[in-house]
């Protein structure tokens, strides 16, 4: 079963093409859902207003060689490894459900676009990476919604309790889940649930924190830089003591 091709199967019974547009179409929902979030928050334009105004303070001026080393340094803690989570748990579903989903989606694209059909079957390696990627989706995931949640390991919340800020894990999840589910048992009905689940995944965007992925490295990079220019030495430490972000206290140790 985990060697085999979905998508070949698939086009039995739906043109190629048809599947083919539908991924690209998923491509420029998240392009153009990014630039809304953006004009809309105007994140970009905070971003590079603060970036100018820390160079300006700077004590230092920082060449491009170390420019381009914090930037590796940034690629490697806070992208490949998230070193920033304190918690052990919450940093391995996190990097199992990260690593998850970009074979999960790097996988369907070269699937569907590089062996469509089961005239062009697909060597064993990629159908196994697509459902191995969907598997560690859930098992990050789901141990991320159901026990490592701040509001549901520290406060006591219901794990049922959801809020729109939840859009893209709820729809990660469904989407990983019946594609999964699709596979397996090949009905119209789980192609359809998976289909729904992965449109409102990519559609979502605007709404829910995919984007937040793309600024995340963005904000550590400039976070690096300002400490070695020295703009942020006259900020205070941390305190040691929780955080507040609206009505959740969210702990130093499940961060």
């Amino acid at each position: 079963m985990f060697t085999n091709n979905p998508f070949a199967e698939l086009a039995a019974s739906i043109p190629p093409w048809a599947i083919q547009t539908y991924v690209v179409l998923m491509v420029i929902l998240v392009v153009a859902g990014t630039l809304i979030d953006v004009l809309h928050k105007k994140s970009a334009q905070y971003f590079f207003e603060n970036w100018r105004k820390s160079k300006t303070k700077g004590s230092k001026q920082l060449g491009g060689a170390k420019v381009a080393s914090l930037a590796v340094q940034t690629a490697y803690s806070e992208v490949l490894t998230s070193s920033e989570f304190c918690n052990p748990r919450r940093r391995l579903a996190h990097l199992l459900t990260m690593y998850g989903f970009l074979a999960y989606v790097v996988t369907t694209a070269i699937m569907v676009f590089g062996y469509p059909t089961s005239a062009t079957p697909a060597p064993s390696i990629w159908p196994v990476l697509w459902h191995f990627g969907a598997l560690m989706v859930c098992v990050g995931g789901y141990w991320f919604w159901f026990v490592i949640r701040v509001d549901v390991a520290a406060e006591g919340n219901s794990p049922f309790r959801v809020v729109r800020a939840d859009l893209f894990i709820l729809s990660l999840l469904a989407s990983a889940t019946f594609a999964l589910i699709w596979s397996i048992s090949q009905t119209t009905l789980f192609f359809g649930l998976y289909v729904v689940a992965t449109t409102v995944l990519f559609a979502g965007v605007p709404w829910s924190k995919f984007a937040h992925m793309f600024f995340k490295p963005a904000a550590a990079l400039q976070k690096r830089v300002a400490e070695a220019d020295g703009s942020r030495s006259n900020l205070p430490a941390p305190a040691d003591k929780p955080e507040v972000f609206g009505s959740v206290d969210r702990l130093p140790q499940n961060y």
